[in-house]
């Protein structure tokens, strides 16, 4: 039998938003999980991928699997996903498993559903290399940022008549109209949500940069006189602004919730949620799809329209997008993020220092677990031999094989496991 429990070694993305060198969540992970890596103090280390993606699959760490990546190894083993996964998503895994550690602004971005990512695909293969949805979960390690879903209208209200800039570019028609938009008739809200949003993010080029130099201007004089400019989310906006001056993005504070989380929070973004993380670290987790429709904050490819188009105009306060965590009724250190999708699911698991041995329990579908602090030996009948986890270890589980943790440090272990609950 080959072995079904065994260690990987994950891919990096250094993209230039990722904290740099050690200051990063992911490198730190990295070198603790390999101390023959060096971490270059002066590079960013953006992500780091655990799965199968064409552009990060993860490699073997065990020399007796011929096999050298998760990817192959899964297509020649496609029964280690378990049943119902292997079925239901054709052999694949279904999702991509991450560390991310932001130190400036992702792009103002949402995901398309299924039937819009098949429609993108098919027109635009070149921006758009696929045709699944890409719903993802983010849940913070460190106090974490991001903007997420529109604001409740009055919030909006309450910037346009603080922020002439703002008011100048969705012109005065379309912000009476959302002044005017009742709460009684959330269709109405909707669609004049809609139409301010959409002519901010079309106004033109210049006439933008114009107003938003005019508005870092104000808000520098004001931060200077020792004013309050919250009313205009002043502190926010200067700091986008310094990440990416001359952004249509750096107008989107004025729209979207700001989202803060602290460790063990989490946010889920289902299809056509608008969003943008901000600043901070985190464990994410995907479906397999690489389709993101981006509008600002990036120098990459960006398509207002279908963005304006897609997105879901629905106001919420900041508070209902922090997705809760369920305790697990079997076992009391085990916390659920069961968003409502069924690629994937996140267990966090704390494993109090009063315990010296923990049972990774056996479950009908493959899972990645991360170890991001403590140590123990792991024992499995599924594996070569016992395997040393400690923070940045990753192993692959497949379906139904469980592993027994031998605990040898003094503060418990936290760890997160990727897995798929049908």
């Amino acid at each position: 039998f080959p072995p079904a429990v065994f260690p990987l070694s994950c891919v990096v993305q250094n993209y230039s938003w990722g904290k740099v060198g050690l200051e990063s969540e992911v490198a730190k992970l990295v070198a603790s999980g390999d101390p023959l890596v060096q971490i270059q103090p002066d590079q960013p280390y953006a992500e780091l991928w655990m799965g199968t993606h064409p552009r990060g699959d993860a490699l073997i760490r065990d020399n007796r699997i011929p096999q050298k990546t998760l990817g192959q190894w899964i297509a020649d083993n496609p029964a280690c996903l378990g049943a119902k996964v292997k079925d239901a998503f054709q052999g694949h895994l279904p999702f991509l498993f991450k560390v991310l550690s932001v130190n400036t602004a992702l792009s103002v971005q949402a995901h398309p559903n299924k039937e819009l990512a098949a429609k993108l695909h098919a027109q635009f293969p070149e921006h758009y290399p696929d045709a699944n949805h890409k719903p993802e979960m983010a849940i913070a390690l460190t106090p974490f940022e991001g903007m997420c879903g529109f604001r409740p209208v009055e919030e909006i209200v309450s910037f346009l008549q603080n922020v002439p800039e703002l008011r100048a570019l969705i012109g005065e028609v379309a912000a009476e109209q959302l002044e005017r938009s009742g709460s009684d008739d959330p269709r109405g809200v909707s669609a004049a949500l809609r139409v301010c949003f959409t002519r901010l993010m079309k106004s033109e080029k210049k006439f933008f940069v114009d107003q938003l130099n005019m508005l870092v201007k104000r808000i520098s004089q004001e931060v200077a006189e020792g004013k309050d400019t919250s009313g205009s989310n002043g502190d926010l906006l200067l700091r986008l602004h310094s990440q990416y001056p001359g952004d249509i993005g750096c107008f989107t504070i004025y729209f979207l919730n700001l989202v803060r989380l602290e460790p063990g929070e989490a946010m889920f973004l289902g299809a056509n949620e608008p969003h943008a993380y901000l600043h901070g670290d985190c464990v994410e987790i995907m479906a397999c799809s690489d389709n993101t429709v981006r509008a600002g904050l990036t120098p990459k490819f960006i398509d207002v329209l279908t963005l304006c188009e897609m997105l879901n105009y629905t106001p919420a306060p900041s508070s209902s997008k922090i997705f809760p965590a369920a305790q697990s009724q079997l076992d009391p250190n085990v916390y659920l993020y069961d968003p409502p999708v069924p690629d994937f699911t996140i267990m966090r698991i704390e494993i109090p220092a009063s315990i010296k041995l923990y049972l990774i329990s056996a479950m009908d579908s493959a899972s990645i677990l991360l170890v991001i602090q403590g140590t123990a030996v792991g024992t499995s009948t599924a594996a070569a031999s016992e395997m040393s986890l400690h923070r940045g270890s990753v192993l692959f589980i497949s379906a139904n094989e469980s592993i027994s943790l031998h605990l040898s440090s003094p503060d418990g272990m936290l760890l997160f496991r990727a897995c798929c609950l049908l």
